[in-house]
């Protein structure tokens, strides 16, 4: 066909009919409801109960803050807690003492030091002194308890000068700072740890480099090393408690705390309509004291029976042979908001899994509770102790998550003991039981058991080798002697 010509069939199709290009829509779409919109009471109900869970360790650091933060100077809580305002912090000279109620699961492992943060109040600098080969870590979280800053013997630093700073600011850094550390959030805590052998010379050797730990505002530092004295602090009171870890989240009043624990931490990625959710609800509870006073009611529910059975380590956690359990986003938790908050009802400030590992245990090797009525063992097999860098140990908490006085003083077991046992063929048994042994070997390789109730056992390894980090290495059973 010529060009130019058309078909019969060509000449009698209708004209293509242009499409114009699709526009976007005019509305902008917002994360959450509309404000001022009515809701039901079941619906404020279960929105309220699902805030408790998610907010449950936000408020925990939040209320450490307001309470350390009533602190005079550094000191001691008890004699036996380091106790500080917020920017600074204390520093024990030894093990925590067994009548420690106000933090649940310490170690006897490591010498502790800790303090709030209020980064909107002010930058903080960190003293770092040189730990030779000695094991070290400083554990530093935000609101939520997710780490954002690394500093240990894993990470190689260097002695020096470190600063932590807020969200927000903008300040010149001066010179002599070798790092800054940006938190995500203005509320945080700060607890560094370094190992001791438990021997007197250890005990005394420490004492030279402990004494160079230090964390103070900025407007203190002068790029001079600060020494402190830290077995010279004041002693302030401890309140008095049932043996249970001291109480820092109060369903009673945890709506009103809940806005300022919004404008706190920021939302992470994805959690924009929650926020905007949560602040409706805050705005629908102001406007209607009724609906508020059954959300509170949900609350109390909500500490009863969705937080407190997370105190049990059988309750969450990654399940590995034998029953133990453990968990793999340590201080990385982000929108894990079930083991984020699990982990801070039963054993808060955990480290990340490059820098610890912990395993937990509360069930014997048929699946029965570990009770005080019972004798057992745990037995290394050779060449099968926790592979570390650091140094490993096996700690016995009661049903509280605390150390029970015994008659040898005696609370974990690991590397830090030189005088334990091995069998000829080259494996260790733990014996866990209320009374002595009578046998020399068991007695040295004794880990006393509370002498009345239930009680836990826990693994920690510091500084994992690739075994225990990639899951090849487990704990052994907990057998109960027949």
């Amino acid at each position: 066909m010529a060009a130019g010509c058309l078909s019969k069939q060509e000449a009698e199709m209708p004209a293509a009919t242009s499409v114009a290009p699709a526009t976007e829509a005019t509305t902008t779409q917002v994360p959450g409801p509309v404000p001022g919109t009515r809701i039901t009471e079941a619906y404020a109900r279960m929105l309220a109960r699902d805030a408790y869970l998610w907010g449950w360790p936000m408020a925990n650091i939040y209320n450490k803050r307001l309470g350390f933060g009533q602190a005079p100077e550094p000191g001691l809580l008890g004699g036996v807690l380091p106790f500080a305002p917020v920017n600074r912090m204390a520093m024990l000279t030894d093990y925590i003492d067994p009548a420690e109620r106000a933090v649940a699961c310490p170690n006897q492992d490591v010498v502790y030091g800790g303090g709030p943060l209020a980064l909107d109040v002010s930058p903080v600098v960190l003293q770092v002194p040189d730990f030779g080969d000695r094991f070290w870590v400083y554990q530093i979280v935000d609101l939520r308890t997710d780490s954002f800053a690394d500093m240990g013997a894993m990470y190689g630093t260097e002695p020096g000068f470190y600063l932590l700073v807020g969200p927000d600011w903008d300040g010149e850094v001066p010179a002599g700072i070798k790092k800054v550390f940006r938190s995500p959030t203005n509320t945080g805590f700060f607890a560094p740890r370094a190992y001791q052998d438990d021997t007197p010379e250890d005990k005394r050797a420490i004492q030279d480099v402990i004494n160079l730990i230090d964390a103070y505002p900025l407007a203190e530092f002068d790029g001079t090393v600060k020494k402190r004295d830290w077995s010279k602090l004041p002693v302030f009171p401890q309140p008095e408690g049932d043996g249970a870890e001291t109480k820092w989240v109060f369903p009673e009043t945890f709506l009103d705390q809940l806005a300022v624990l919004l404008d706190d931490a920021p939302p992470l990625p994805g959690e924009e309509p929650r926020y905007a959710a949560l602040r409706e609800l805050l705005a629908a509870a102001e406007r209607d004291p009724k609906l508020k006073a059954a959300m509170v009611d949900e609350v109390k529910k909500a500490d009863k029976d969705l937080v407190a059975p997370l105190f049990e380590f059988r309750n969450y956690g990654v399940p590995l042979p034998h029953h133990w359990t453990t968990i793999d986003n340590g201080a990385a938790f982000g929108t894990d908001y079930f083991t984020r908050t699990a982990v801070a009802k039963s054993n808060i400030l955990v480290n990340k899994p490059q820098e610890t590992k912990y395993f937990y245990q509360d069930l014997d090797a048929d699946g029965q509770r570990l009770s005080s009525a019972h004798r057992y063992t745990v037995t290394f097999a050779d060449g099968e102790l926790p592979p570390v860098k650091g140094f490993w140990s096996l700690t016995m908490y009661n049903r509280h998550h605390f150390f029970e006085p015994n008659d040898i003083g005696r609370y974990s077991v690991g590397t830090k003991n030189k005088d334990l046992q091995k069998a000829a063929d080259g494996s260790l048994t733990i014996y866990v039981q209320p009374d002595e042994p009578q046998d020399p070997v068991q007695r040295a390789n004794w880990l006393p058991s509370p002498k009345d109730g239930e009680f836990s056992l826990y693994v920690r390894s510091y500084w994992p080798e690739e075994a225990i980090t990639s899951g090849k290495w487990t704990p052994p059973a907990v057998v109960r002697a027949r």
